[in-house]
């Protein structure tokens, strides 16, 4: 066919510019500019006074909490009214805006309308009429009756009010600004402990007035069984419980309670609180948690806590009271620059978590073999145990310590399939790790004259008495660090938190008299773990994790398991013809040859041959040297 001059030019151009042809066709938006309501915070007083809170605790039954709350105003005109998002010890947007229900404002006795900023759902934007003093607004915060629905804070029994689920609180200043007085009706009879201080009337508390910062601080745990134990220099653990019997302890089981007190002190060399309230409860109703709070905590175990203080399944709980009250010195009163925030709604950046919550979780450990909520050899354990589990996430391989840090915000704590080689919120543990090394470091240097304990003083112990917060980056632990012993800091940190690794930091081990090894027998820890979740822990040598019941609960990336086909979910049925079960399992491992399962992945199922012959494997410390090494000293008590 023979095509005009005109059309053949216009084939030409269609076939050399194809996205031009296409852009003839296509309509093209122009961004609009983004116009955020919201004031930025502001380190100036709030105009408008003191704000009254109201919250009815009372309803047990379907967990509803009702709140009315009076904010008065300086002038009329636009305000935003903000539901914290960022949460501290949270290290993410973790506020349930989605339990707050049937908002409505008043001023003047007349209807207030409020529009939600759809930029930040937590903000709610009304327009404060002419003439009004106080706008009131009036919800209900439905905390979850199923754990489907987020944690139970509420129980026929016990309850958990944190105050950023029940207020909310003018945008435009910095919160430690924004003075607030709350009150709490709670169930009759029932008693409550909190940082706070208040007076009672009936069933109702009437709170110190105190600004929201310090409110959102210090939340409370109530309950019908409950009982107070002071531990000496202003600290006092409320125990609430399900049932009457479990708020009953031995003497010597309280008094190791009270040395881990003694025990910080000395370590600190300074209290960072008038006062500090441990909230335990001992509950399986309640959902779990362990926070910090400067002068408080909340921490839940699982019943038997006291009753069961000698069996594994009790020793799990122990490390949570130690690891918690080291915040109110690292992470709460020093605190990285940048996970400080004027108020919960300014983003926080995680990236010095290895220290907020790795030296914490160092610290923990320490102070719990110092006052003897472990034993020595129970540490020791729990150090084996550590150092392994790290060593099996070879996500390391791709991804630094350091990214880690920012895990709470990627992944929120979901499940994973692949924990291994996606990591998770690694920066606990291998800080740890890394801060054991750090110690055995200066101990080297030093010829035994000094520890960590020296910079815990210098950098943890400033400002007795002060529950303000001081803020630190990098740089100044380094200092620090060079002012105890002089030494190539700043590249130890490259090293193990900014760059990909083999493995663990082990250095705290060999230089501190001890090395990681493994046997057929587990160590108290890991039995501990494997008879509370009823589960053989092989991720040590095999790469699996497999319930009792023969459900495969973890795989480690690239291992004998991955490699023959496991996966995370999936039921082992059969182990070489025989029925599957725990026993079962571990003997046809500890024969150190190939063997044959019958696996059932959702409806299907496959008979997978793992070829693995290294038997049974736990990791332990064996001792290396004579006499007590840096880490022996560093377990000893202080007190």
């Amino acid at each position: 066919m023979i095509r005009s001059l005109a059309a053949a030019l216009c084939l030409s151009t269609a076939i050399a510019s194809p996205l031009f042809a296409q852009d003839v066709i296509r309509s093209k938006p122009t961004a609009l500019p983004v116009d955020n309501a919201a004031p930025a915070p502001k380190d100036i007083a709030y105009p408008g006074g003191t704000i009254r809170l109201e919250v009815d605790a009372t309803d047990t039954t379907q967990r509803i909490f009702r709140v009315k709350e009076t904010i008065p105003v300086a002038a009329a005109g636009p305000m935003t009214l903000l539901m914290p998002a960022w949460l501290p010890g949270n290290h993410a947007p973790r506020g349930q805006i989605e339990k707050l229900t049937g908002l409505t404002f008043t001023a003047n006795g007349q209807p207030v309308t409020w529009k939600r900023d759809p930029l930040n759902v937590y903000a709610f934007q009304i327009d404060v009429p002419q003439g009004a003093t106080e706008v009131v607004a009036q919800f209900q915060f439905l905390s979850a009756t199923q754990p489907n629905q987020g944690r139970v804070v509420v129980t026929p029994k016990m309850l958990n009010i944190q105050w950023e689920s029940v207020s909310l609180y003018p945008a435009g200043y910095y919160t430690r600004q924004i003075p607030i007085q709350p009150t709490v009706t709670y169930p009759a009879g029932w008693q409550a402990a909190t940082a706070l201080r208040g007076t009672k009337s009936g069933d109702s508390v009437a709170y110190e007035t105190i600004d929201y910062e310090a409110l959102q601080d210090s939340p409370v745990f109530a309950g019908r069984y409950f009982k107070p134990v002071d531990l000496g220099s202003n600290v006092t653990l409320n125990i609430v419980a399900d049932d009457a019997d479990e708020l009953d302890f031995k003497p010597e089981q309280m008094a190791k309670h009270k040395k881990l007190v003694a025990e910080a002190g000395a370590l600190f060399g300074a209290y960072h609180f008038n006062h500090y309230d441990f909230l335990l409860a001992i509950t399986d109703e309640m959902g779990g948690i362990g926070l910090e709070h400067h002068r408080s905590s909340e921490n839940q175990v699982e019943p038997g806590y006291f009753k069961k203080w000698d069996s594994g399944e009790a020793l799990l709980d122990r490390n949570l009271l130690p690891h918690e009250f080291t915040h109110s010195w690292d992470g709460k009163f020093r605190r990285p620059d940048l996970l400080w925030t004027p108020d919960f709604n300014v983003p926080m950046q995680d990236n010095l978590l290895w220290v907020y919550e790795g030296q914490t979780q160092f610290w923990g450990y320490v102070l719990g073999a110092r006052s003897g909520m472990f034993s020595k050899q129970e540490t020791l354990d729990a150090y084996a145990q550590i150092a392994a589990r790290l060593d099996t996430a070879v996500g390391r391989q791709w991804r630094p310590m350091e990214d880690t840090t920012h895990d709470p915000i990627i992944s929120a704590r979901r499940p994973k399939g692949w924990t291994s080689w996606q990591r998770s919120e690694d920066y606990y543990n291998e800080g740890l790790m890394i801060w054991l090394e750090a110690d055995a470091i200066i101990a080297k240097a030093t010829r035994g004259k000094k520890g960590l304990d020296d910079f815990a003083k210098a950098f943890f112990g400033i400002n007795p008495g002060d529950w303000g917060q001081v803020v630190y980056n990098r740089g100044d632990v380094i200092k620090t660090l060079n002012d105890i012993a002089p030494y190539d800091w700043a590249g130890f940190f490259q090293k193990y938190v900014d760059s990909t690794t083999k493995e663990t930091p082990k250095g705290g081990f060999i230089l501190g008299g001890y090395k990681l090894v493994y046997g057929e027998e587990p160590g108290a820890i890991t039995k501990a773990a494997e008879g509370s979740a009823k589960m053989v822990d092989q991720s040590f040598g095999l790469g699996a994790i497999v319930k009792n019941d023969g459900e495969v609960s973890s795989v480690i990336w690239d291992s004998a398991a991955f490699k023959a086909g496991l996966v995370t979910g999936a039921k082992i049925l059969a182990v070489n013809g025989d029925e599957f079960s725990g026993d079962v399992w571990k003997a046809a491992i500890k024969a150190k040859t190939p063997f044959q399962i019958i696996l059932k992945q959702d409806k299907y199922y496959r008979t997978l041959t793992l070829d693995y012959s290294g038997g049974l494997r736990y990791p332990r410390l064996e001792k290396t040297g004579e006499g007590d090494g840096s880490l022996d000293k560093l377990l000893k008590p202080r007190t």
